[in-house]
């Protein structure tokens, strides 16, 4: 062998690994058991979530969620990830040896590598170690890695194991077209939701409390009978409050041109499960969250009835876009379950702008908005927008709201304008 060329060989060597790395992350069908696929993947979802906690840990008063604080000290996150540490090295290491997935189980070990070599640089350049510096951490925006992480793997196991359990489609696999793009909306939303909260809180908080001190009498009469009600009696009462606005401001994105144009990424999946209905744009979180938190602060509930709340909104969300075959029976007319959301996304023509409540389905029929379906069809034949206009890709779909010249020609030739 030339020594002469030995870089070139490295580097050649080094840039097709890249490519195949690539093309694995781009890839999607289902994990083929006995090869080594499903232990290389959790070796290489733990190799990411070490890098995740590594800075975590350096960097506590930005990356961590006080509420997540509150009831999980960074003594336990720091056995926690160790553990993970170790499993992924184990996993990966078992791979290699044994010839399976090496390749899968190379990135992982790399990874796992650079959360190591982090840490340790971490060490010197901030001098907290594996722990944050003791004392009060500042109360600043933060992006929330530590809930990122618990709710990635609590979702991921909790809403697959119902996948399996009762499948609506049971050929479609988990890493099924399409899921890198609902990936990155999980992440970002989850990253972006921890500043979102932050500023909206403080904004509403303060706003809330402005109110209280310029009109007492009404801190005494709404916000004081709101404040003195029992938990189970003030939560129902705010998620029929907050569901009874979103109702109508999902109306909004559906049914004007401005709504549509954001509300339209969201509606842009073809396949429907557990990490679909986190394909939302940005601009719309916001304000979502901003008209749906606003009477719940405003009307005096306490922080802990609307911690349960968030809590309760986020898990029924993501059930409700599940690949899981759940109607409920007669509940369904009261509780919205997968069989009614997933009409709302249906491209078929008796589902379009219809089924538009997140808790209580009562608000669509009592409104005139729930499907009429034939009665022999009672799950849509496909899903996503009528036209196809929507980009693929996450970053086009970013600037697809001011890119968008807003018309679109129908399967008959026909051209539209807005609106579906």
């Amino acid at each position: 062998m030339n020594p002469l060329k030995f870089p070139t060989r490295l580097y050649e060597g080094v840039l097709y690994e890249i490519k195949k790395g690539a093309e694995l992350a781009l890839s999607h069908g289902p994990l083929r058991s006995g090869k080594g696929m499903v232990s290389g993947m959790i070796a290489l979802v733990l190799a990411n979530f070490s890098m995740l906690g590594v800075l975590l840990f350096q960097f506590p008063d930005f990356l961590s969620t006080p509420k997540v604080r509150e009831y999980l000290s960074f003594d336990v996150m720091r056995i926690v990830l160790l553990g993970a540490m170790a499993l992924c090295g184990t996993l990966a290491l078992f791979n290699v040896v044994f010839g399976r997935v090496r390749r899968l189980s190379a990135w992982a070990l790399l990874w796992l590598a650079v959360a190591v070599v982090g840490s340790k640089l971490g060490v010197s350049a901030t001098g907290n170690g594996w722990l944050p510096v003791a004392g009060q951490l500042a109360v600043v925006p933060y992006l929330g890695v530590d809930w990122l992480i618990f709710d990635l793997l609590a979702t991921t196991l909790l809403f697959t194991t119902i996948e399996k359990l009762r499948p609506l489609k049971p050929e479609m696999p988990v890493f099924r077209k399409d899921w890198q793009t609902d990936f990155m909306y999980f992440v970002t939303g989850h990253l972006l939701i921890g500043v979102t909260l932050f500023l909206v809180y403080a904004v509403l908080y303060g706003v809330s409390g402005a109110l209280a001190d310029l009109n007492p009498a009404a801190q005494g009469t709404l916000r004081g009978w709101v404040r003195q009600l029992p938990f189970g009696y003030a939560l129902l009462l705010l998620l029929l409050i907050t569901d009874f606005g979103r109702y109508w401001l999902h109306r909004f994105y559906h049914e004007t041109a401005i709504g549509w144009r954001l509300h339209s990424i969201h509606h842009s999946a073809e396949h429907m499960d557990w990490i679909s209905g986190s394909r939302t744009h940005g601009v719309e979180t916001v304000i979502s969250t901003v008209v749906i938190l606003a009477p719940a602060f405003l009307l005096g509930f306490s922080q802990s009835v609307i911690n349960i709340y968030v809590l309760i909104a986020g898990v029924q969300a993501v059930f409700n876009h599940t690949n899981a075959s759940v109607r409920l029976g007669p509940l369904r007319y009261l509780i919205v379950t997968p069989n009614f959301h997933h009409w709302h996304h249906s491209r078929d023509a008796e589902g379009l702008d219809r089924c538009y409540a997140a808790h209580f389905a009562f608000w669509d029929y009592l409104f005139g908005t729930a499907v009429k379906a034939e009665k022999n069809k009672i799950w849509p034949d496909g899903y996503g927008v009528v036209g196809d206009y929507v980009p693929r890709g996450f970053w086009a779909q970013q600037l697809h709201p001011i890119r968008w010249s807003g018309r679109w020609v129908d399967a008959h030739g026909v051209e539209h304008r807005e609106n579906r």
